[in-house]
């Protein structure tokens, strides 16, 4: 009995782990998660008003339904005239106290770039290493 609730510990301990994923297509970003009740994937897409779903039975099935619900979202956008929502309009709105602004400033001008270029690299750089 106790190998047996050793592997449902270690099973729900994956399932958490793995419990949700992303997705990346044409700009927009999905996220999928598991449904042990339904036995599929579904998902919707991340970060925009109007609502986008997909759902699949593999890995590949629901990788497959999120790039069609982008086209055909993208499509029916196109067909009523309406501009698609986009997840992100690349300006980003950032507040901090004067005494870190004018670090931030400082730490700018000694590496001979602008605020925006300085930030943006910094930025980037800690959102790939995490």
């Amino acid at each position: 009995m106790r190998v047996l609730s050793q592997k449902v510990t270690s099973l729900n301990k994956t399932l958490e782990v793995h419990k949700s994923q992303m997705l990346n297509y044409k700009s927009y970003t999905g996220s999928i998660e598991i449904s042990v009740e339904d036995g599929v994937l579904h998902g919707s897409v991340l970060d925009i008003k109007d609502v986008i779903t997909f759902e699949g039975e593999t890995i590949a099935e629901v990788k497959q339904a999120f790039q069609d619900s982008v086209d055909d979202y993208l499509e029916f956008c196109q067909e009523t005239g309406q501009d698609p929502d986009r997840p992100f309009s690349g300006k980003l709105a950032f507040r901090t106290t004067p005494d870190v602004h004018r670090q931030i400033f400082i730490a700018a001008k000694t590496s001979g770039k602008s605020i925006n270029t300085w930030m943006e690299e910094k930025l980037e750089w800690a959102a790939r290493v995490g």
